[in-house]
């Protein structure tokens, strides 16, 4: 019968119709949750693996990374650890689409002056890039003596020396805003 046909035709009309409208909801859902995933989800996403990380200053690093902060993070490139500050950081490659929120508050309020108070306790040699405008940065190496809200002062001491007394050539006082990276000296981890 062609009445047959005719509701056979708008039962699939109709069908097709609510697919489409489910398809479209689905798609702008995705867009909506997508435009709340922050950079630190998608780091949190790939924890634990290789990623290549290009500074500011044109510097490409290759390596694990090992932890994220709410301002920074730690790559570890073979025997040596890089604290990287997001503002350091042109382009991220390796990340994956998965996404994880951070669950502790503890971890959310980690910034960068948290990271640097912990090395300044350590008493841990590090090498210190800042940002320049011109040329390669410019390096020093030393150990953290005070963290303040948004500077740290630098211990300055020749590589391979012992903060001592005696061993500091200078105390540098060093803007967050001019911090680039900071590495483990010789190898050695945070």
């Amino acid at each position: 019968m062609r009445w047959d046909s005719l509701f056979s035709d708008l039962e699939a009309q109709f069908s097709a119709e609510r697919a489409l409208e489910s398809e479209s909801e689905i798609t702008e859902r995705a867009r909506v949750e997508l435009g709340s995933v922050e950079l630190n989800d998608r780091l949190r996403g790939v924890a634990g693996s290789g990623i290549k990380v290009m500074l500011v200053d044109g510097t490409v690093l290759r390596g694990g990374l090992s932890h994220i902060g709410s301002e920074w993070i730690v790559l570890t490139e073979g025997a040596r650890q890089w604290l990287i500050p997001h503002g350091s950081v042109l382009s991220y490659q390796g990340l994956g689409r998965l996404a994880i929120k951070e669950q502790s508050r503890v971890q959310r309020s980690l910034g960068i002056a948290s990271a640097l108070r912990a090395l300044s306790r350590g008493r841990v040699p590090l090498v210190v890039y800042l940002a320049v405008r011109k040329g390669d940065g410019h390096k020093l190496d030393g150990v953290i003596d005070r963290v303040g809200k948004d500077y740290f002062d630098l211990a300055v001491v020749v590589p391979g020396e012992e903060r001592r007394a005696g061993s500091v050539a200078a105390v540098v006082t060093v803007p967050f805003d001019s911090l680039t990276a900071i590495s483990s000296n010789s190898g050695q981890g945070f």
